[in-house]
């Protein structure tokens, strides 16, 4: 069972006036994390080789370090928590599978978002003719008085088309470099950061901010 709690409530700050702020404090709280990436990809690669070599605890290693992060990217990209469940599960199945494919992976971490990114949408494109559930969390923010709470960032983060959401929590989420994003989404670098820089500028416009 995934730690949905985690995944939803992504942001935690007390002083938030824009969506620019909130995504400022997402990338510091991710750059500041005991574990950096660098020494995670590097637990995720031994754990994808161990994977490779049918070692018994390999998938639940591999689900430990990065579960929480697709399930989070599978989300802000289906707006569903039941088709992101499906994708993250559809990600362990192939690992499961076909476990000696992964055993060279480089990185890991881009690796496993893009397989993330494919099922979520499929998952997507499953849903497309049916009715929606209830909007997901995708940002909490603390301070009641703050100009937007979370229930007022993840509306207006679930405005944006999907894939300019799918960029922005790539970007200030996972802390990937444009060019990963790029790798991740099967796009260009360049497009990476045009989706980006829409997608800010929308939010920016919505929420009234001059930039």
């Amino acid at each position: 069972m995934l730690n949905s709690d985690k995944n939803r409530d992504l942001v935690s700050h007390s002083d938030v006036d824009t969506i620019g702020d909130t995504l400022a404090a997402v990338e510091l709280a991710v750059n500041s994390q005991p574990s950096s990436r660098a020494e995670v990809d590097e637990e995720l690669r031994a754990a994808l080789r161990h994977l490779s070599e049918e070692r018994g605890d390999a998938v639940e290693r591999v689900w430990n370090l990065i579960a929480d992060d697709l399930y989070a990217l599978a989300l802000w990209r289906t707006g569903s928590t039941a088709d992101a469940e499906d994708a993250v599960q559809e990600v362990f199945l192939r690992l499961s599978s076909r476990p000696a494919k992964f055993g060279g992976v480089r990185n890991p971490r881009a690796y496993l978002l893009r397989m993330t990114h494919n099922a979520a949408a499929d998952a997507s494109r499953r849903r497309e003719s049916t009715m929606p559930e209830s909007v997901p969390t995708l940002v909490a923010i603390e301070d009641v008085d703050a100009r937007i709470d979370g229930r007022r960032a993840s509306d207006l983060l679930l405005e944006l088309p999907a894939a300019q959401r799918e960029v922005v929590f790539l970007r200030h989420f996972a802390a990937l470099s444009f060019r990963e994003i790029g790798e991740v989404c099967h796009i260009p670098t360049f497009t990476a950061a045009r989706r980006h820089r829409l997608a800010i500028n929308r939010l920016t416009a919505r929420l009234g901010v001059v930039s």
